[in-house]
């Protein structure tokens, strides 16, 4: 089961009514109609559920029981994160209170000395907290940054849309891709050239994913084979630019921003290309597991993420899109 085949439900209409009740009532309101929502969600979206459960199982197995047991009562939780998740994306696109928000922030010394140089690179992120952070953790050191934040979603234009309602000088592009034909190769390039930021996310395969090694690689994930995208990596080794992997969450005194290098500059072969992917690959995972360690609620791919249907009956049953959470 393919995560680009669930609907994913009320995408616009939803950011916008949970940003009306945040704007017009604060905190207060929204984990109101929050907690009003989100056990709609819970008891209609049975994928969901079973995908939160099945990698809190893993997580917790891995983790020697360091992290919440996969219980009704944690997988609730789990969908609660993702919603205020949501909040947090609200607020870091309007930029009327983030401004104030505290966060923390580890090993960005490396990362800001290319930016301050005019030089661009490429960020690795995850569905792991608020993709939203990076506006905030920028703007914090530098306000003119351009970022390009490139997305496997048909809502990426919408999306766009919907920030630009919140703020007209909202500095993030959000750009769709399935494949990085020549154009958006182009202008990826040209906005390293001119210092800017390309983000993308290292742990979703493309929406039409071709054959194994061609666009994907299986690694070992919380256990289990899973396959990433071979597209981060091999974007990089086009750009010719340092690559960091960096990841932003909730943490106790605000938002905790972490980032590690993971590449001076990625150089692929011709031949060979998978092997010189792996050792990347591998360390990018070895990041993210420790990261879902440390804040497992905050991980949101709400779908049989091993690629199976196994304890899925409604996806072994037939090939309607359901409609999970993300």
């Amino acid at each position: 089961m393919h995560w680009a085949r669930i609907g994913e439900v009320g995408f616009l209409g939803g950011m916008r009514f949970l940003h009306w009740v945040y704007r017009h009532g604060g905190m207060g309101p929204f984990r109101v109609v929050l907690a009003l929502i989100m056990p709609w969600f819970f008891l209609r979206n049975g994928v969901a559920r079973r995908a939160s459960r099945e990698y809190l199982a893993r997580l917790h197995e891995t983790s020697g029981g360091a992290t919440p047991p996969p219980s009704g009562w944690n997988v609730f939780r789990h969908f609660m994160s993702f919603g205020e998740n949501t909040l947090e994306n609200l607020v870091a696109a309007d930029m009327r209170e983030d401004v104030r928000a505290p966060f923390s922030a580890e090993g960005q010394a490396s990362v800001y000395r290319h930016v301050d140089a005019g030089r661009g690179v490429l960020i690795m992120t995850a569905h792991l907290g608020s993709l939203m952070f990076l506006r905030r953790f920028w703007r914090a050191h530098r306000a003119h940054v351009r970022l390009t934040l490139l997305a496997h979603t048909r809502h990426a234009g919408r999306f766009n849309q919907f920030v630009r309602l919140l703020n007209p000088t909202m500095d993030i592009d959000v750009i769709q891709v399935d494949g990085v034909d020549v154009g958006t190769a182009m202008l990826l390039s040209a906005r390293i050239a001119a210092g800017g930021i390309v983000v993308i996310a290292g742990d979703r395969i493309p929406a039409t994913p071709g054959a194994p090694g061609k666009t994907t690689l299986a690694a070992s994930f919380l256990g289990k084979a899973a396959h990433f995208p071979v597209g981060p990596y091999i974007l990089a080794a086009a750009l010719a630019c340092p690559v960091f992997v960096v990841f932003g969450v909730r943490g106790s005194q605000g938002l905790a921003v972490t980032v590690r290098q993971l590449a001076e500059r990625i150089v692929l072969p011709r031949r060979g290309r998978e092997a010189a992917i792996r050792p990347y690959l591998e360390t990018y995972v070895t990041m993210l597991v420790g990261a879902c360690a440390e804040y497992p609620l905050q991980w949101f791919n709400f779908y049989p993420f091993w690629q199976t249907a196994a304890g899925y009956p409604e996806l072994a049953r037939d090939e309607k899109p359901t409609k999970p959470l993300a």
